[in-house]
């Protein structure tokens, strides 16, 4: 096997045995790095140290990276200006936060037969958050209901 030192040497092709004597004279654990290389490759290394700034490493990945959450933001067909500007302002909010949203238009009783009022709504937002959004998923008839998801513009 091809031995690597502590500090990335190479110490040249060993047997086995050669390389566990010197593992235990350095006080270091003998690691195969590279085991389908010709031939196999094994490092003297402090292996509990190693596995430590692994764990590390990926604790500081996990806690960097950004959680994107879907908020939902519900809508009637029936909605007023200035019920629809304060619920656009709640779009916008979520927006730069760096979330994406969910549009939901809810439609009730005699409302499911005007799905066209119910577009003309989310149409009207999708203008409004133009400049700060962009749709992940167009608009889609579910039922009763029908959504938009915006994302934010990177």
């Amino acid at each position: 096997m091809r031995l690597v030192g502590p500090d990335s040497e190479q110490l040249g092709i060993v047997t086995r045995e050669e390389a566990l004597m010197k593992a235990r004279a350095t006080g270091l654990d003998l690691c195969e790095i590279a085991p389908n290389a010709r031939p196999p490759v094994c490092k003297l290394m402090d292996f509990g140290k190693f596995r430590y700034d692994r764990q590390k490493k990926l604790r500081e990945a996990k806690r960097r990276q950004k959680v994107i959450h879907v908020k939902e933001v519900k809508f009637s067909p029936m909605i007023d200006d200035h019920d629809f500007e304060i619920k656009v302002n709640h779009v916008l909010r979520f927006l730069e936060g760096g979330d994406k949203v969910k549009v939901t238009m809810t439609f009730r009783g005699r409302q499911v037969a005007r799905p066209e009022l119910g577009r003309q709504i989310i149409a009207r937002l999708i203008e409004r958050v133009n400049d700060k959004a962009q749709i992940d998923r167009p608009e889609r008839r579910e039922g009763n209901r029908l959504t938009v998801v915006l994302s934010p513009k990177s």
